[in-house]
């Protein structure tokens, strides 16, 4: 199968917006690569290397209008893009970039997503071993990262786990890794309902993951019980229009997190959801990326 894949030239200060940008457009996937020869050095654990001079590639659909999806950009950005190109790509080219430009990463004090190609560098840790697919997912972005630390934060001992809006399963496989008894995973995206599954085989965990898509999800969720923990790694829109959804998921003190936001969108999001949660935890990356959490009242 072919794919189509737009690349941007940028600076490394805007690459995380046009990264964003391809995310909303519905890219199947984003690649961040050098785009001038420039050596970097080791970065710390978790941390995302960026170049001064950066390309961000973001994976198509091969029948995508992509004269659109580059309008849509240029009017969210409310200037045209900087010089970027569109190629044809097959599928062998993507997944050996994808293995030639991720490794393994380190979140909080427990622990590693490491390519599943890649042997883990602390066989001690807890390994979440991670093949992304074309689902949104990986750790390198920073929404999922702080995504991460979160959960590696919690006592997830026996806990029940709804990840929802789930890309590659990452965040729901990461807390059964951490302790939780079960992980509920929600997703619009047939796709990732199946890289979900496939990295939940490959890390031991898949009697202990539910499935669905949105309409799918059963009423009677976990006997009536709710949730012990919500995350919902999706966009600042959606987060609101969920909210009676994602808290109604969540039993009487009960965890939740939000992310795929930014600073200027936590206020609103706190206001929505302090109808039902005490929202008051804020953590950032970059100044900029945000995850909003809280506890059911």
């Amino acid at each position: 199968m072919s794919w189509l894949q737009l690349k941007i030239e940028t600076q490394k200060a805007h690459a995380p917006q046009y990264e964003a940008l391809l995310e909303t457009v519905g890219a199947a996937a984003v690649l961040m690569e050098d785009s001038a020869d420039q050596p970097l050095l080791e970065p710390p654990p978790g941390a995302q290397p960026l170049w001064d001079a950066t390309r961000v590639i973001g994976l198509f659909v091969v029948d995508s209008e992509m004269d659109a999806v580059v309008e849509f950009m240029e009017a969210e950005l409310g200037h045209a893009l900087p010089p970027h190109r569109i190629e044809v790509l097959e599928d062998k080219d993507w997944e050996r970039a994808w293995m030639d430009n991720y490794h393994p990463m380190c979140f909080g004090d427990r622990l590693w997503v490491v390519p599943s190609w890649t042997p883990p560098p602390r066989p001690d840790a807890i390994n979440l071993l991670l093949d992304p697919g074309l689902a949104f997912g990986t750790g390198t972005h920073q929404t999922t990262a702080l995504c991460l630390e979160w959960l590696d934060g919690l006592d997830l001992k026996d806990k029940v786990v709804v990840d929802y809006g789930c890309g590659s399963g990452i965040l729901a496989v990461a807390a059964l890794l951490l302790g939780a008894r079960e992980a509920w995973c929600v997703d619009l995206d047939p796709q990732a309902l199946t890289a979900t599954r496939d990295n939940a085989e490959r890390n031991g965990v898949a009697e202990r993951v539910k499935m669905f898509m949105p309409e799918d999800f059963p009423a009677d969720f976990n006997h009536g019980q709710g949730a012990d923990v919500v995350v919902a790694n999706i966009l600042a829109g959606p987060l609101g229009m969920l909210a009676p959804t994602l808290t109604g998921l969540l039993r009487s003190g009960g965890e939740i997190a939000l992310s795929g936001i930014i600073l200027s969108q936590v206020d609103e999001l706190r206001a929505i959801y302090s109808q039902w949660c005490d929202m008051d935890g804020l953590a950032t990356r970059d100044e900029d990326w945000c995850r909003l959490s809280g506890r059911r009242h």
